[in-house]
């Protein structure tokens, strides 16, 4: 049997087919390189180039692959992309995420684990917030996500597929023995721009909205490491092939970190004094989401190893420079 893993040669997806691989799994990788690289598919994986919608692929990848389980990470995640096209982003999310669980049903797959997001929480009136919170979704990156996890719910309703969504905060870090890590050119995410800047690759980093109602006046995020998010969606892929009902859960640590903590923490590591200049609030940005980590510690036999920041920015910030010695 085969694991297949849309968007397997990008961030998230090559850190976990590491770990599906370290495991002793069959992997098959399906992505299109749009976000990702052929080189971060480690060798034992099978690399398939092509579309996440192709129903045609689909349905010859998981009968000659005898695909048990679907890993589903494949999507962009730039979210003002998003808001700019958001058509186009329907088209490549929703409707491609409708056609491979089609595909998983008629081709008899059984289990599919889902990388939500808790940006379907919009602004919680509460945290850590729980997955009993309602959805409130700000961007159409956020509502693809949770339009996924209800398509994911009814299949199981009416076809008995089994699901687990994971409601990820934000990822970050890079693997801890340097074999992958963030290489998306032009990543828009807050601890990305400020290792780039550390690093001499920027020239200032940008906050935007110093006047929150927070304790620093920024934004406050779950901030999680990357090898602690694919070592979530083995669990869930465990649980599932044990016999467990399907389940959405908070992928995180319970605690948040402020704009600023996460650029002094960085200052600290790398010795830099960084040009911080302040801007403008955007829309929907959200003032404070930290996911109650609760259920998944109950329901999934995972236990995060990297929840220290420092230990997450460490890891990232040597990804980052190893990068930028092989890019020059």
């Amino acid at each position: 049997m085969s694991v297949l893993v849309t968007g397997g040669a990008g961030y998230l997806g090559s850190q976990l087919v590491l770990a599906l691989r370290d495991e002793g799994e069959n992997v098959v990788v399906l992505d299109n390189l749009s976000t990702g690289y052929e080189w971060a598919v480690p060798r034992g994986a099978e690399l398939v180039i092509g579309d996440v919608g192709d129903r045609l692929l689909l349905n010859h990848l998981m009968r000659t692959r005898r695909v048990d389980a679907v890993l589903h990470l494949a999507g962009a995640l730039v979210v003002a992309d998003s808001v700019a096209d958001p058509l186009g982003y329907y088209l490549n999310h929703s409707i491609k995420t409708r056609e491979l669980i089609a595909a998983a049903v008629a081709n008899g797959v059984e289990h599919i684990v889902l990388s939500s997001s808790t940006a379907v929480y919009g602004h919680p009136a509460e945290n850590p917030v729980p997955e009993t919170a309602p959805l409130e979704p700000l961007t159409p990156y956020a509502v693809f996500k949770a339009s996924a996890e209800r398509m994911l719910a009814e299949a199981g309703a009416s076809y008995g597929l089994k699901s687990v969504s994971l409601r990820t905060g934000h990822i970050a870090g890079a693997d801890p023995s340097g074999r992958v890590g963030h290489a998306i050119v032009g990543a828009t995410d807050l601890v990305k721009i400020v290792l780039e800047a550390a690093l001499g690759r920027r020239e200032y980093v940008p906050v935007f909205g110093t006047d929150y109602d927070t304790p620093d006046g920024t934004g406050i995020r779950d901030y999680v490491h990357v090898a602690d998010a694919a070592d979530a969606h083995l669990a869930a892929l465990a649980y599932l092939r044990a016999g467990g009902e399907s389940v959405t859960v908070n992928c995180g640590y319970g605690q948040g970190h402020s704009v600023l903590e996460v650029i002094d923490a960085v200052q600290r590591i790398a010795g830099k004094v960084l040009d911080v200049r302040a801007r403008a609030r955007r829309a929907d940005d959200i003032v404070s989401l930290v996911a109650d980590p609760r259920r998944i510690l109950q329901t999934l036999a995972w236990q995060p190893r990297f929840s220290n920041l420092e230990t997450i920015l460490e890891h990232a910030l040597a990804w980052e420079a190893r990068a930028a010695m092989r890019a020059a």
